[in-house]
């Protein structure tokens, strides 16, 4: 019978030693994917007309703002007096950037080569550096996990009234600007088919039930309403939260600041700092 070699205890050792080393980059992998959402809390994104340094400076100054209220969740800091001074120095608050040209792959056809041509400008940054700006401000960062909201939407234009839904046809703009809106605040929103709101109003189906069939946390309910008189959009909003009710306006706005305005008051009551 043929036996098993005997593997020398300083193999062994070395054995054990390469397990516990690629049991550390497991354990640093598991970190890092851990650490991914906080990654892509800490970056910004906005548009700008080529890679010269003028709409650079520019594109800077907007990624700033965008980042600053993400991570705090408080609206309210991008009218604060110390912004001014702080958006002459967005380029210092930068780890990296890069550029993504939205026209990538559409030949050149004019005279204006790649200067004039849309680009995604993305600003990465360290969780202290912004940390640090909001300590300045007199905030922290919201880290807490951010809860998924279910939206509860009637909108009202010049011709017809209509709830908002995920397979719906009647506005499918509206879906993809509130989306958008949302994406900049780190926040998920979802949207009820129709079935679910037909049963919600004949009384089958709850709004929390809605909720719990989406995968959401919490409802944000508004109306969007078309009005001459304010030149725009009439939007309400309503939000519960903790035991309290809050609702907040917007009044002669286009619908995408008024899905803007909607998220940027949840993230505002969520994150602790107050009502909108």
């Amino acid at each position: 019978m043929a036996t098993k070699p005997k593997v020398p205890c300083d193999t062994v050792r070395h054995m054990l030693r390469l397990v516990g080393v690629v049991t550390i980059l497991i354990a640093g992998l598991n970190d890092l994917a851990t650490a991914q959402p906080s990654q892509d809390l800490y970056s910004a994104q906005t548009i700008v007309t080529g890679t010269g340094e003028p709409n650079r400076v520019i594109g800077f100054r907007a990624c700033l703002d965008q980042v600053i209220v993400k991570v705090s969740g408080d609206q309210r800091l991008l009218a604060d007096p110390k912004m001014t001074k702080l958006r002459d120095h967005a380029g210092d608050f930068i780890d990296s950037f890069r550029y993504r040209d939205r026209l990538e792959g559409i030949p050149v056809h004019d005279e204006q080569g790649t200067h004039d041509r849309p680009h995604d400008l993305t600003c990465i940054y360290k969780p202290t550096t912004i940390d640090a700006v909001l300590a300045e401000l007199g905030r922290r960062p919201w880290l807490d996990g951010r809860p998924n909201l279910a939206i509860i939407l009637i909108v009202t234009d010049q011709n017809r009234s209509f709830q908002l839904t995920a397979d719906g046809t009647e506005s499918p703009y509206m879906a993809e600007s509130l989306e958008a809106a949302a994406t900049p605040m780190a926040l998920a929103v979802m949207l009820p088919e129709t079935r679910q709101l037909s049963d919600l109003q004949k009384g089958t189906l709850k709004v929390d039930e809605i909720v719990r069939e989406l995968g959401a946390d919490l409802p944000l309910t508004g109306k969007l309403i078309w009005s001459r008189k304010d030149l725009g959009w009439v939007a309400e909003w309503q939000l519960a939260f903790h035991g309290q009710t809050y609702e907040w306006q917007e009044r002669g706005v286009s619908f995408d600041e008024a899905f803007r305005a909607a998220i940027r008051g949840a993230a505002q009551i969520l994150s602790g700092n107050g009502r909108p």
